[in-house]
């Protein structure tokens, strides 16, 4: 049976920027964040390419996020493994 919405029921990071995300359709997908983190002009977002500050992600509410909300993503990119379609790209600082 298809859940009415989806959220995430757990995340575990595998490696670098990667975290292995499950959702409540038993579903998984391997986002890698560090594209998105290293394309985004924000420095409050660059930030997170702190190994150490990037890995103290939490799951609230189905949600992944960061701090208090600082970084989080729509649960449907991140289902569908898309977190940096709308991201412009920007020159390396």
């Amino acid at each position: 049976m298809t859940p009415k919405s989806i959220t995430i029921t757990s995340a575990t990071h595998v490696a670098d920027y990667r975290i292995c995300l499950r959702f409540n359709d038993e579903s998984e997908q391997v986002v890698d964040f560090k594209p998105f983190l290293s394309r985004s002009a924000h420095r409050e977002i660059r930030a997170y390419l702190d190994p150490i500050r990037f890995a103290d992600f939490r799951i609230e509410y189905g949600d992944l996020v960061w701090g208090d909300f600082n970084l989080c993503f729509p649960i449907v990119d991140l289902y569908r493994n898309q977190i940096d379609k709308h991201l412009p790209l920007v020159a390396a600082a």
